[in-house]
């Protein structure tokens, strides 16, 4: 089988080379998270995902080597395969900035300010993309879109407010529990996520849509309102699981265990999905094989007063000087501020220089 070319792209002023067929946001997250866009539809294990949000948009200002002409609109890049000598601009485009702004409003026009009661505050990504792209305040002077909260069973909590219509949580239960039972019922302003005929979600893995979901819409019945996740110590820990790989996260303070959810990598994707025992029902430390404390972004709340990771800056004068810093002269006889015979408590008032100069004139 042939070898699969490479691409050399350039992400704001920054090359890699990728594989053909691979995404503009694909490269970009291999070159660095300081260039890669934010996305809250596109999920890598989510075949189908993404093209949804409108919040990846980038512009490309070159679209190849051979075709060196820039696409004139700005286009979504979980959905555009790169190109042989392409160049993108993410960060570094006015257009892009400004597009990104609208996109976030447009988001948070109908979302509530739950934030004080959301569950998902802390490690919500819409917190930080209206943080990081959006705007102070918000121009809509209107009513908003309100729902009725929705239960999908003995486990889940639905808040339809809160969702801005990714569509993760219909891939998960599409792809992952063979047998989706809930879905996008009607259209436009109207179009809300709901289970068929009322029906509860309990097909094995389902509880996975809660550690897709970008936003607070859905929420764990089993921790719901009884903690805040900057207030919890997360640990990495696995147990033999008969059903998955048994690796996740648990969710402590003390010994006690407030909510098991899966391993996120830096891009707050699922590592491993987990079955609905793991997650719900197997809530005590002894279930539980403990590995070590997770590693959390530095930049996340939740990694505020752990110090998991952080290594201590070394002293560059050791490094310089090869050997540990000592007294190179005596200061005292070079600085008649520093005089030995002289304790400037002693004076009265603030010291000047002319009390040095009283005490050369004695000498």
């Amino acid at each position: 089988m042939a070898e699969q070319p490479l691409f050399k792209v350039t992400i704001d002023n920054v090359t890699v080379e990728v594989p053909a067929g691979t995404t503009i946001l694909q490269a970009a997250r291999q070159a660095g998270s300081e260039v890669a866009p934010p996305a809250m539809c596109y999920y890598s294990k989510l075949e189908g995902s993404g093209g949804k949000c409108r919040t990846c948009l980038v512009e490309v200002s070159k679209g190849s080597d051979k075709d060196p002409r820039p696409m004139p609109k700005l286009v979504a890049s979980c959905r555009t395969t790169v190109m042989d000598g392409m160049e993108v601009k993410n960060l570094t485009s006015e257009r892009v900035v400004d597009a990104r702004k609208g996109v976030v409003e447009f988001l948070l026009i109908n979302h509530p300010l739950d934030c004080p009661i959301c569950d998902q505050a802390g490690e919500c990504h819409l917190q930080d993309l209206a943080y990081n792209h959006g705007n102070a305040g918000t121009r809509y002077e209107f009513q908003r879109r309100t729902f009725e909260k929705h239960s999908l069973g003995d486990k889940i909590q639905l808040h339809m407010t809160r969702c801005i219509l990714c569509y993760r949580c219909v891939m998960v239960a599409d792809q992952l529990t063979g047998q989706r039972e809930h879905g996008v019922l009607d259209r436009g302003e109207r179009a809300e996520i709901s289970d068929y005929l009322e029906k509860s979600l309990d097909k094995e893995f389902i509880g996975n849509i809660i550690d897709v979901c970008p936003v607070g819409a859905l929420t764990d019945k089993t921790f719901r309102f009884k903690n805040r996740v900057w207030f919890l110590k997360p640990l990495n820990a696995h147990r033999d699981c008969p059903t998955c790989s048994g690796k996740v996260t648990l969710w402590n303070r003390g010994d006690e265990v407030f909510r098991v959810t899966a391993r996120k990598d830096e891009w707050g994707e699922v590592e491993d999905w987990i079955c609905n025992e793991c997650r719900f029902d197997k809530k005590k430390t002894s279930d539980w094989v403990i590995e070590g404390p997770r590693e959390i972004n530095r930049h996340s709340v939740i990694s505020q007063n752990k110090y998991v990771g952080l290594v201590k800056p070394q002293e560059t004068i050791d490094e310089v000087i090869g050997k540990e810093p000592r007294l190179f002269l005596d200061i005292h006889d070079v600085s008649q501020v520093n005089e030995k015979d002289r304790d400037l408590s002693l004076i009265e008032g603030p010291a000047h220089s002319t009390d040095f100069k009283e005490n050369e004139e004695k000498k």
